[in-house]
């Protein structure tokens, strides 16, 4: 064999194995390209997730803390009728006439005994008493409603 075809025959090998090298260091930087695209798709994932969980932590602690003032406010509303009542008796609250006669429309002032009227009279303190506690709890449970649908829709 004549040195020609020897040198034609190491280029021709040489070249075969430049390629495979580039071909194989194009496929190594193809994958490594393609694993640091899925890195960074990864950690957007986990940055909305934490994002997502966050929100849910906090809706969950508001919707606690609406929970546990609505709580409240029941068992402080347990003491309305009772200091109504104090209160009408002391004559620091007077009701509308259209409520002091409610009770008392059923019997004759005239053939009313003194203590018919005065049965009548604290039956009116605890009706009053009552239905300011019934307003008070439905106020309250609106309120706590109204602050569950706030926090549910992101206000």
């Amino acid at each position: 064999m004549s040195r020609a075809v020897i040198a034609v025959a190491a280029f021709a090998l040489w070249s075969a194995a430049m390629f495979g090298a580039g071909w194989a260091w194009r496929g190594d930087r193809a994958e490594g390209s393609e694993a640091l695209s899925q890195v960074a798709t990864g950690k957007q994932a986990l940055q909305v997730e934490q994002q997502s969980r966050a929100v849910e932590h906090q809706q969950a602690e508001d919707l606690a803390n609406i929970g546990v003032k609505h709580e409240e406010d029941r068992t402080a509303a347990q003491a309305v009728p009772a200091a109504v009542v104090a209160d009408l008796r002391d004559g620091r609250l007077q009701l509308r006439d259209d409520l002091a006669t409610c009770s008392t429309s059923l019997l004759s002032q005239a053939v009313a005994g003194t203590v018919e009227r005065d049965q009548a009279a604290q039956l009116r303190a605890e009706i009053a008493g009552a239905f300011v506690q019934v307003g008070r709890d439905a106020d309250d449970h609106v309120r706590a409603c109204q602050e569950v649908i706030e926090v549910d829709r992101g206000g």
